[in-house]
């Protein structure tokens, strides 16, 4: 199985080399050609807020570096998977990339403290802390050592529970069958629930509710009209028991050939694709919610309190399994608090 990993990678990597022959540059500054090609993957598609956000990143850097630098972003996920694009990161076939913050659990627990149920009071208290830089550097740099430096992040969604039953209240999760994605952190979660956990591809959910095969799905309401969920769950209860983000890497290596001049350039840069994703990303939401009332989807405004009770003992019992995560969790409460 190793081999065969180790072969799809570089066969991406010649494919990413062919894509950008002619004037590419390695992660040690080395130019061919006139211009240096600086490259970005995300599985996301072209009209995604996050390719908006790198849309803005491109246009800024090379409105600045425009006579030396050229950024090249491939999105659908035209060079691989998340796996392989982090595989190609690595080895420095790949300058940056953008992917879900569950994806680098692999390289470093940090990443586990977003899978915490209730580790933010809500999504304004969540942007908070990802603007402090005390917690967030403690996240970017806990790759470093693996070649993958965080860079910035993108909001990626609140999850609440959405079902063909009206969930008002945490008695109404017992006994349902809820789908996740494969952690420790979200079965937990749902067993806090005296709820039994599903581990499915996000692909099958849909099906998955209309057999009875699940009874409830835990995403953001994107999912409603993207994914069709709102026609087989006409309940979308504001449980808000995770928030998640993406996070946008780089290549050590790349990072480490800037100029001070190009350094600068590309940190104000971060910035502004975040600024331009996430507004983007509110749009998005307010369009989807729209789009699924439409739809007949009933949203429905819990009391969080009791939902939140319930998972305080999961969420104990995780810090003690995870004790590195401690510290990071100390950092949320106080900034949040």
């Amino acid at each position: 199985m190793k081999k065969i990993k180790k072969i799809t990678a570089v066969i991406l990597c010649l494919f990413l080399m062919l894509v950008v022959a002619g004037c590419s540059s390695s992660v040690s500054g080395e130019e061919i050609g006139e211009k240096r090609i600086i490259s970005i993957a995300t599985v996301q598609p072209e009209n995604h807020s996050i390719v908006l956000g790198l849309n803005a990143f491109k246009e800024y850097v090379e409105g600045e570096l425009g006579d030396r630098i050229e950024i090249k972003i491939f999105t659908n996920g035209v060079i691989g998977g998340n796996s392989e694009a982090l595989e190609l990161l690595q080895m420095g076939s790949l300058d940056m990339l953008v992917t879900s913050g569950s994806n680098l659990e692999a390289f470093a627990d940090e990443y586990k403290i977003f899978s915490l149920p209730y580790l933010f009071k809500d999504e304004a208290s969540f942007r908070k802390v990802m603007d402090e830089e005390e917690f967030v550097d403690k996240i970017y740099d806990s790759t470093a050592d693996k070649g993958i430096q965080g860079v910035t992040w993108f909001a990626n969604g609140v999850n609440n529970f959405y079902s063909s039953k009206k969930i008002e209240t945490p008695e109404d999760l017992k006994g349902l069958k809820v789908r996740v994605q494969s952690s420790e952190a979200n079965v937990k979660m749902v067993q806090g629930f005296d709820a039994a956990a599903v581990v499915l591809a996000y692909g099958e959910v849909y099906t998955a509710l209309q057999n009875k095969v699940i009874d409830a799905g835990t995403n953001p309401e994107m999912a409603l009209v993207n994914m069709k969920h709102g026609e087989v769950a006409k309940y979308y209860s504001r449980t808000e028991h995770q928030i998640f983000t993406d996070m946008f890497v780089a290549n050590t290596k790349f990072l480490d050939s800037l100029t001070d001049e190009e350094e600068e350039v590309f940190r104000n840069a971060f910035k502004l694709s975040t600024e331009v994703a996430n507004g983007e990303w509110d749009n998005l939401i307010t369009e989807a919610i729209q789009e699924a009332t439409l739809m007949g989807v009933e949203f429905v405004t819990v009391d969080k309190e009791p939902f939140e009770e319930l998972q305080k003992p999961v969420k104990e019992e995780l810090l003690k399994g995870n004790p590195e995560l401690q510290t990071l969790y100390d950092i949320v409460q106080k900034i949040q608090n």
